[in-house]
């Protein structure tokens, strides 16, 4: 309820007249004019409260007569009187209805009471309620109340001076906020400039207000009373304390700093007597050193020591934190002070409070930014902030150093501080513990707020005792504090500037940002704040930090030091942000560990040296590992508060990665040490995950470290993540740093074999992983380091460095960038870039990286590389011999997957680099399946070229065209391989080239394959070539191919390739490089030969066909020349290829037995079976075609509407001629000594050449010659005349008993017959060609008995050669010498009448060549040989001898004669003797054979005698009669012998002689006497055989006689009746008389050898002696002495 409201005034007005009646009645008896003033005070209230209206204001008036009846009772001096007057009056007071004069007469009043010393409390009560109550107390009044209550502080009852101590307070109190109150009442009134200052306080005061005059002269008092001297306007004073002064000066300037600040009035007090008065009290504590009497103070008080400069130095904290602005210099002063008093030589209480007060400054960061901008940015001035800090600094490390007097105990038994206690756990007080020195550490005040203790002990007198650790934890708070404060303060500030840039940024996009003109100020300030404060912060907070055995206490020291470390980089300070890097990355170390970067700091010109950690400090050990630096040798130790180190530097690259700059190199070394010791390597994407360490056991680690671990790893790579939000440059700080960690990191693992570090490359990984969004910026740096890594010799780091260098490409071609990739072709080009570069790495697990890597980006982004083909290209393509297998085969699975999937989707530029990589494959030796398999790919390749040709085409058009253009800006000519030719063709030529290089490759396989593929792509896509680059193809291609090939085989090792490692068995026609080669030639050379076959017509359009046919014609009879075998034959499969013959095939031999004997593949039989890998070729003719198109040998018109030039006579005399330099060649025996064996033709090859005579000869004979047909003939002889080995033999010669001729023979002979059918049908003068195939055919008669020689070879009988030695056989000549004689006998029948061979004497020839094979007779090779000689001639004669009687005039058959004679006469008395195994049977057949020539002559000659010469009738005459006598071989048994003796023939012979001798028609008496002669010779024989075997009979007695002797007599009497039945026959008129008698003188004889013994003889003896009995009777002519 207001004190103004009716019911309240009501209220008033009863209760005072209620007191007035109590007083009235109080002092009814003693004092009754109180009395009498009461009741009649009763009249006026009542007399009041009846106005009505303006009750208070009424009261207020009439105040003094009211109060006067309580004053009166006051006067009385009676306790309860007064007591109920002070009630009454407080209550008027209460309502404010004192008038000035009451309140003046009410103080005078209290006055008496208090010098009576009555009701001393109400009396302060009293006081109390009138100051507060109204403002109607000033000046003198107002003093003298202020005066009552100093006097009553000093009385002797404390409770009262207590009271009036608080009194004395609130009312000066009062006072000051009366002034505001006024102050704010005139707020708006102008006021008057105060007139000029004078020297003098009392002028200066005019110029105030009412209640500022009474603030102002209560001031100065005060100021006068702690100073000692007398008060201006507190008249009445007694006493008074400097203590009490002080504290009532500490309040008004700490509660009403504005009225000193807005009143120059009291600004002047302040500087004029407050700051000197202070400066004076402080003297003798700054003299004061520990240990000197203490100085007496002035003034009545004893002892103020303590107390005073206590008070001081609140009054000094107060000053400087409000008036600081006022008072530059004097605070200067008081803070030097404040610094000084920090000293160690001061006492302990007295440096206590001073480091309370630095606290309370500690905690204000404004005040302290203004100490610095007024002092330490000034010249010539006191670097106050800089020695404040230093001092609180220095104050630490004195703790530290010198042991303070209670400290001796706690040294030596801490208490607790890591020992165990009883119940066995550890219980730690927070404490600091340095060389031996412990200081607890104790909780003094909430952070950021100075609470002070023993500043706040007013009550003391005595200096208190300080407990231990107290100035410690306070200075350590003040060191929090302080940094705190600043940092927060300019951090706030800098925030706010960045944003307002940021704001500004993007309202204005193109403007510049310019802060504030005050901004670049205030960063100098900030700047110098730092500077000046570093050294001091760092040395006290290392301190600190090695000192802390308490976690929460670290925390906040690293706390500090990362928070200064972020300012100073935020501020760009860079060495200060360095050193408290450098000081939490050494605590994080090991003691003593040498690590260069972290070396000592010197900064203009001072050295902070940080301290080194102590090593005998009372730590947790939660960790051993390996050192990664060369030194300490063995393990290292780290402690908990090394890990909680290691946090924060982790917590620091966090959250302040932008700001660390260059340091980042102390920070990323330093982690990788911790990482190394704690044994943490890197896994997949570079994170950190723990792991054994390689070496051993060296790694321990605590569970209390175990759980951290995890953790650890993933702040780690949280810190590498946090990247992306670096910008640029700070980025570009952090991958320096990290390489040059790397760097040092290789140049460790250089020397030793120890486990490299492999922290910063992972590092490097993980940072480039989440930057991929800006990855150009750091691209190079990055990759250009990891490539150095992975050169690296030690192969874990070069392992690591691919690594990461594989899964950045991976990620950054992987990642969605923006612009895509694929319109970013530089970009990609960049990332692709180090891929190529690791190509230059001679390490094989690095290309096993890389080349893993390009599998992996064909798979996931193989179909937008886009222009990064031919990098890739190139990369897998870069493969060499020294290479391992895996290597090659990991390219070439992406050589592979590009070829299968990529071909369509890369540019059609790249394709030819395809087909080079894939060349290049096929050409590596280090794995043959994948040279083969590359071959493949190169066939799929040009698949790919064919089905996608026009596509192709116009792309690589259009790609030229841009670059012939660009060719001709820069004035440059185009250059790339096969350039005349389009672009396309180009393709093909350089795939073609590829294969040609395949096709000489070393290794047979490849060469084999290559080969296949090269002409089954000709063939196949052949068609898509313009006709132009045919003849690239042709010459550059082909023949290029062919001549290597040729050059490589001729010089080929002949030496024997052992099985490759016993587990591949060589077939023998394969087992040396020269073969193996061998097959390379011949698949070329056929390859060649049928791409001339099937695209002859076009070939044939190109200008230099015909040399082209040369050259081919050359390549063929080079290699039918080549000391081998399987190529000479194939050469000719070749050449009839061409030719467009085709061997007819026989069914017997369908692929040639004798081909697949030798282990030769059959070429021939379908040149173009062999088609590539792919498909079956469209076949440009099939065989089928070919033979009926061809039938034979004979070639039909080529299809209508060509023209062929195969009736080109050039071309075939071409031909022609290389077939006779090949025949030459191959059939001239060898003329060296046979121990040099030459090399000796094969059968095949010999057929296959002779085969291809017939044909060609159809396309030459026209021409055809004499000098062609004698070349001919001796190609024909020579290659007869070859021997076989003896390991051919068994396929190519009949078991020698079967007479059948070779194929070579065969071959030979149709030759020969096609030549003469030609000359058959021909004109005329081709007839003269006819005598020289009669000789050469006769030469081969020959064969039958004299097989030929060939050279000096020594040659065997085929049944004696042994089949696996390297022997040469000869062949068995009959069967081919026998069906040259029946040629030569059917050609004859045709030909005997012909002019040329009359002329030539052929028959003489023939009988000539017969007579050797005929005088053998039984000594011919084969038995067949001699009989079909016998019957050739008599049909030779038969037809020949009527042309020779024809021409006898002529004289052209002269010789012929003795010739015949001669034959005769070797064959029917021939030298041989049959064999001894010969059947009666055969023998009668041979002599039937004998008796036929005979006949022959009896029929064909003798009857002719008179055309015939003289001398051969007479060889003939002499040859019967030889004949008719019985000859016989001595060897016949007994039994066999009546057939041996020819008896037959004999018969013939004599039948034929008498025929002739006794005929009627005996031409000459000559011919007759040749004949009578032989008979009386023959007669005369007998009869002396006769004799001498009787007598020799006789002679022997029982003796059996000779069996020559018993076989001769048999002979002579079977002789005897054959003449006999022989004179019988004959007429009697042909038989001389003297001839019978001669018989007839036989009889006798006869008859004596009757008596013979031998039953043989006895026999014969009677066949002889039964013809006699026609001479029993007389004859029918009269004969006389034997004459008719």
């Amino acid at each position: 309820m207001s004190t103004s409201s009716p019911e309240a005034v009501k209220k008033l007005l009863e209760n005072m007249q209620t007191d007035l009646r109590s007083l009235s009645m109080e002092c009814k008896k003693k004092f009754p004019p109180v009395k009498e003033a009461a009741e009649s005070g009763i009249v006026k209230i009542k007399t009041i409260a009846a106005r009505k209206t303006d009750i208070l204001a009424a009261l207020k008036e009439n105040s003094s007569e009211v109060v006067q009846p309580f004053l009166m009772g006051c006067g009385t001096k009676e306790p309860k009187i007064t007591q109920l007057c002070l009630a009454a009056i407080q209550r008027l007071m209460s309502h404010e209805v004192v008038s000035e004069a009451a309140a003046g007469n009410i103080i005078n009043m209290l006055w008496q009471l208090m010098e009576n010393g009555l009701e001393e409390l109400k009396l302060l009560q009293t006081v109390l309620v009138l100051l507060t109550t109204n403002t109607v107390v000033h000046d003198e009044v107002l003093s003298k109340a202020i005066v009552l209550c100093f006097r009553l502080h000093f009385t002797k009852d404390n409770i009262t001076n207590n009271t009036a101590a608080a009194t004395v307070r609130q009312v000066v109190t009062v006072v000051f906020e009366r002034m505001v109150a006024e102050d704010e009442r005139f707020k708006g009134i102008a006021e008057q400039p105060p007139p000029v200052q004078g020297n003098t306080n009392r002028r200066s005061v005019s110029t105030l207000r009412p209640s500022a005059k009474d603030a102002y002269m209560l001031f100065q008092d005060l100021c006068q009373l702690v100073n000692a001297d007398a008060p201006y306007w507190l008249v009445g004073m007694t006493e008074m304390t400097r203590t009490f002064g002080l504290e009532l000066l500490e309040s008004v300037l700490n509660d009403f700093p504005g009225v000193f600040l807005q009143h120059q009035e009291f600004s002047f007090l302040l500087k004029e007597r407050v700051c000197p008065l202070v400066i004076k009290l402080f003297s003798p504590n700054i003299k004061f050193r520990q240990g000197a009497g203490a100085a007496a103070p002035p003034a009545p008080v004893e002892k103020p020591y303590f107390p005073i400069c206590m008070r001081l130095l609140r009054v000094v904290s107060v000053l400087i934190k409000h008036f600081y602005s006022l008072l530059v210099t004097e605070c200067e002063i008081f803070l030097s002070l404040l610094v000084k008093f920090l000293d160690g030589e001061k006492p302990q209480w007295l440096r206590a409070v001073a480091v309370e007060s630095v606290h309370r400054l500690c905690v204000q960061p404004h005040l302290l930014c203004s100490f610095c901008q007024s002092y330490d940015m000034k010249q010539h001035s006191t670097k106050v902030f800089r020695d404040i800090v230093n001092a609180l600094g220095s104050f630490i490390q004195s703790l530290f150093i010198v042991p303070n007097a209670g400290n001796a105990a706690a040294v030596s038994a801490p208490a607790g501080s890591g020992t165990l206690g009883g119940s066995g756990t550890l219980t730690t007080q927070a404490a600091f513990e340095y060389r031996g020195n412990w200081i607890p550490l104790m909780t003094v005040s909430v952070q950021g707020s100075a609470k002070a203790t023993y500043l706040e002990m007013l009550d003391k007198v005595e200096p208190p005792s300080i407990p231990e650790g107290y100035a410690m934890s306070v200075a350590f708070s003040a060191l929090l504090d302080l940094v705190r404060g600043i940092t927060s303060m300019i951090e706030r500030e800098l925030t706010t500037e960045e944003e307002a840039a940021a704001e500004f940024r993007e309202t204005h996009p193109e403007q510049e940002w310019k802060p504030e003109p005050g901004r670049n100020r205030a960063h100098l300030v900030w700047e110098e704040m730092v500077n000046a404060s570093w050294c001091g912060l760092l040395a006290a907070l290392s301190l600190l930090l090695d000192a802390s055995t308490d976690e929460a206490a670290t925390e906040n020291i690293l706390k500090a030091e990362m928070t200064m470390a972020s300012l100073c980089g935020r501020l760009g300070l860079v060495t200060p942000r360095d050193a408290f890097i450098t000081a939490i990355c050494k605590a994080s170390l090991p003691p003593h560990y040498a690590l260069t970067v972290l070396s000592t700091y010197s900064i203009q010109g001072q050295s902070v040296q940080i301290i080194s950690p102590s090593s005998e400090s009372h730590q947790q050990v939660v960790a051993v590992g390996q050192p990664l630096t060369a030194q300490p040798q063995g393990t290292v130790v780290l402690t908990a508060k090394n890990i909680q180190c290691m946090r924060t530097l982790l917590n620091l690259a966090h959250c302040h990665g932008a700001v660390l700059g260059t340091s980042w190199q102390l920070v990323l070394a330093t982690l990788q040490h911790l990482v190394w010791i704690l044994g943490l390597k890197p896994a997949v994407g570079g994170a950190l995950k723990p792991g054994r360490a390689v070496e051993g056991p060296s790694t321990v680690l605590t569970t209390a470290v175990m759980t951290d671990l995890p953790v650890i790893s993933n702040i780690l790579s949280r810190l590498f993540e946090s990247s992306q939000y670096l910008d640029d440059v700070s980025l570009h700080h952090l991958i320096n740093a990290l390489c040059s960690l790397s760097l040092e990191a290789m140049e460790m693992a250089y020397g030793n074999n120890k486990e490299p570090s492999l922290f910063a490359v992972a590092k490097l990984l993980e940072t480039g992983l989440v930057n991929m969004d800006r990855i150009e910026i750091l691209w190079r740096p990055l990759t250009g380091h990891l490539l150095e890594v992975c050169q690296h010799p030690n192969s874990r780091m070069r392992e690591w460095g691919a690594e990461a260098l594989t899964a950045l490409i991976k990620a950054g071609l992987s990642y969605k960038h923006d612009p895509p990739l694929a319109q970013n072709q530089r970009l990609q080009l960049l990332l692709l870039n180090p891929l190529k570069e690791l190509s230059n790495v001679l390490h094989a697990d690095i290309r096993q990286k890389q080349l893993e890597c390009v599998l992996q980006i064909l798979q996931s982004q193989g179909d937008s590389l886009g222009p990064g083909w031919p990098l890739v290209l190139g990369v897998i393509g870069a493969i060499r011999n020294d290479q391992g297998e895996s290597l090659i085969r990991t390219a070439f699975q992406c050589l592979q997957l590009v070829v299968t999937d990529f071909l369509p989707t890369m540019p059609c530029t790249c394709l030819q680099i395809v087909v080079d990589v894939a060349g290049s494959f096929g050409l590596q030796n280090q794995e043959l399946n994948i040279s083969l398999t590359s071959i493949g790919l190169l066939w799929n390749i040009s698949d790919y070229f064919f089905q996608r040709g026009e596509a192709i085409t116009q792309e690589l058009e259009r790609e030229e065209e841009a670059l012939q253009k660009q060719a001709l800006e820069m004035g440059e000519t185009l250059n790339r391989p096969f350039h005349p030719a389009p672009p396309f063709d180009c393709l093909w030529l350089c795939l073609y080239a590829k294969l040609g290089e395949l096709c000489v490759d070393p290794r047979p396989a490849v060469r084999k394959s290559a080969g296949q593929t090269l002409f089954s792509t000709i063939a196949a896509h052949g068609t898509l070539l313009q006709q132009p680059t045919w003849h690239i193809v042709v010459w550059k291609v082909l023949f290029q191919l062919l001549d290597c090939v040729r050059t490589s085989s001729t010089t080929a090792d002949k030496e024997k390739i052992e099985s490759g490692g016993g587990n591949i068995l060589i077939h023998h026609s394969r087992d040396t490089a020269e073969k193996q080669w061998a097959e390379t030639w011949v698949l070329t050379l056929a390859g060649v030969a049928r791409i001339f076959n099937t695209r002859r017509y076009l070939l044939q359009q190109l200008g230099d066909f015909f040399e082209a046919w040369e050259v081919l014609l050359n390549h063929i009879q080079s290699a039918a020349l080549s000391k081998n075998n399987e190529v000479s034959l194939a050469a000719l499969k070749s050449f009839q290829e061409i030719l467009q013959i085709v061997t007819p095939v026989k069914d017997s031999d369908k692929a040639g037995d004798a081909l697949a004997a030798m282990g030769v593949p059959p070429v021939l039989i379908d040149p173009l079976s062999a088609s590539g890998p792919g498909r079956p070729l469209v076949r440009s003719d099939s065989l089928v075609e070919r033979l009926t198109r061809y039938n034979g040998a004979e070639l039909q018109a080529p299809p209508p509407g060509e023209e062929s030039a195969l009736e080109d006579s050039t071309l075939w005399w071409s031909a022609w001629n290389t077939w006779y330099r090949a025949g030459t060649e191959s059939t001239r025996p060898p003329s060296g000594p046979a121990e040099k064996l030459a090399f000796i033709p094969s059968q095949p090859f010999l057929t296959a050449l002779i085969q291809i005579f017939p044909a060609l000869y159809q396309h030459i004979k026209a021409n055809f010659s004499m000098d062609d047909l004698k070349k001919l003939g001796v190609i024909l002889h020579g290659a007869v005349s070859v021997p076989i080995s003896s390991d051919a033999s068994p396929f190519i010669l009949p078991s020698y008993t079967e007479a059948t001729l070779t194929s070579l023979q065969e071959a030979v002979l149709t030759a020969l017959d096609v030549l003469q059918k030609a000359i058959c049908v021909g004109p005329e003068n081709l007839q003269v060609m006819y005598p020289a195939i009669f000789e050469q055919l006769l030469l081969f008669v020959e064969f039958s008995c004299k097989p030929p020689q060939y050279g000096r070879v020594e040659t065997k009988h085929v049944a004696n050669a042994k089949y696996n030695q390297a022997e040469w056989v000869a062949l068995n000549y009959v069967p081919f010498a026998e069906r040259s004689l029946e040629v030569v006998v059917d050609l004859y029948h045709k030909t005997a009448c012909h002019k040329a061979v009359i002329n030539e004497k052929v028959q003489q020839n023939i009988i000539k060549t017969l007579r050797m094979p005929l005088g053998l007779k039984y000594a011919c090779p084969s038995e067949s040989t001699w009989k079909l000689a016998v019957s050739s001639l008599l049909k030779v004669l038969s037809i020949g001898l009527p042309v020779a009687r024809q021409q006898a005039s002529s004289g052209k058959f002269d010789t012929m004669w003795p010739e015949l004679a001669n034959a005769f006469e070797d064959f029917l008395f021939t030298k041989s003797s049959p064999p001894d195994n010969l059947s009666i049977q055969e023998f009668q057949q041979n002599e039937s054979i004998d008796v036929e020539v005979v006949q022959l002559i009896s029929t064909e000659i003798l009857p002719f005698a008179n055309f015939i010469p003289k001398d051969f009738v007479g060889q003939i005459m002499t040859m019967l009669n030889k004949g008719s006598i019985h000859s016989q071989a001595p060897s016949f048994t007994e039994a066999e012998i009546d057939v041996r003796m020819r008896e037959e023939f004999s018969k013939v012979c004599f039948e034929t002689l008498l025929q002739f001798s006794f005929s009627n028609k005996v031409s000459t008496p000559q011919e007759g006497y040749i004949s009578r002669m032989a008979l009386s010779v023959l007669l005369k024989r007998a009869q002396d055989v006769l004799r001498r075997y009787v007598e020799d009979e006789r002679l022997s007695g029982r003796c059996p006689l000779p069996r020559q002797q018993v076989t001769e007599i048999i002979f002579v009497l079977k002789a005897i009746s054959t003449l006999m039945d022989s004179l019988k026959k004959t007429q009697p008129e042909n038989v001389d008389g003297n001839t019978w008698a001669q018989v007839i003188a036989l009889y006798p004889t006869l008859v004596e050898c009757i008596t013979c013994s031998s039953s043989e003889v006895s026999a014969a003896l009677k066949e002889a002696l039964g013809p006699f009995k026609d001479f029993m009777q007389p004859p029918v002519s009269k004969v006389q002495n034997g004459e008719s």
